[in-house]
């Protein structure tokens, strides 16, 4: 670890890495949607399980959580539980470029949801990002619209993903102040996997029957786009500002597409680069005025 202490640049390329194969891995799952999310939080949560208890700091911690933290940790997992399900089913419907566009606004959704609930206040500046991000994630959809099939369903539960993303975020930032960060992911992590498993029962969704490659789509999704993706961008804001580490996020609806046009000669329409582009300037603006406190 002291080596890529001096090295964090390279944690960043594996954690963009990480969580851009997120929706390639998810193309690859024959179980619906709500079943792979099932999949994903329940190899994370056995995954982290040993780590988490084998921590007396960590163990102490979970024993003195009170039940008004637990309670908005499960609701940040139910969030969590909404988000993962309609993203994949957004994956199913639209490209992956669409798609990871339209769920890297979460950022924006935050913003809006910092004011409206949490009475903050934004300045002129990021009101302009949000309404050039609002225009690209348009031109995505229009251009979608364009091509006709299920695109723009796709693209609106994309959408969809990054409003119940943003809940999710704002919960955690009010949660997070009294707790770490492995205390925190692991209960909303056991929540959301709870809560995959009640929707997927509640539905009359088989859990099996998809084939192992499903399983093991869960298993790379856990390991790849969660421990080896988001968890290291929180190992990150040690060493880099959290700015910077904000910003880079912002490369995986681009690596995430090039791999689906290797992978699935999914080639996007020039509208659809260009709202994609637009849209990922927009967040990149917006995080730039947040650092400066516009």
């Amino acid at each position: 670890m002291k080596v890529l202490e001096k090295h964090p640049m390279v944690m960043i390329a594996i954690g963009v890495i990480g969580i851009s194969l997120s929706a390639i891995f998810v193309k690859y799952s024959d179980a619906p949607s709500v079943v792979t999310a099932a999949y994903r939080l329940l190899w994370t949560v056995g995954l982290m399980t040993p780590v988490v208890f084998g921590k007396a700091q960590v163990r102490a911690e979970l024993k003195q959580t009170n039940g008004k933290t637990i309670a908005l940790c499960a609701v940040s997992g139910i969030f969590l539980a909404l988000h993962f399900t309609s993203w994949f089913e957004s994956l199913k419907q639209t490209s992956v470029a669409s798609s990871t566009a339209i769920v890297c606004t979460e950022v924006i959704w935050v913003a809006l949801g910092f004011v409206v609930f949490l009475k903050g206040k934004i300045g002129k500046a990021a009101l302009l990002s949000i309404a050039i991000t609002v225009f690209g994630s348009l031109l995505i959809a229009f251009s979608d619209y364009s091509a006709g099939g299920d695109h723009l369903s796709g693209d609106g539960l994309a959408l969809a993903a990054a409003i119940f993303s943003a809940v999710y975020t704002l919960i955690g930032r009010e949660v997070r102040k009294g707790m770490s960060t492995i205390s925190y992911t692991y209960i909303v992590y056991f929540f959301c996997a709870l809560v995959l498993c009640i929707f997927t029962a509640a539905a009359g969704i088989p859990f099996h029957g998809y084939g192992m490659s499903s399983v093991v789509v869960g298993l790379l999704l856990a390991v790849f786009s969660t421990l080896l993706g988001h968890s290291i961008f929180s190992w990150c804001l040690k060493f880099l500002s959290p700015s910077f580490v904000s910003a880079s996020k912002l490369c995986e609806p681009v690596v995430a597409a090039l791999f689906a046009v290797f992978l699935f000669a999914e080639f996007p329409a020039l509208l659809q680069i260009a709202g994609g582009l637009i849209t990922i300037g927009g967040v990149l603006l917006y995080s730039r005025v947040e650092k400066n406190g516009e």
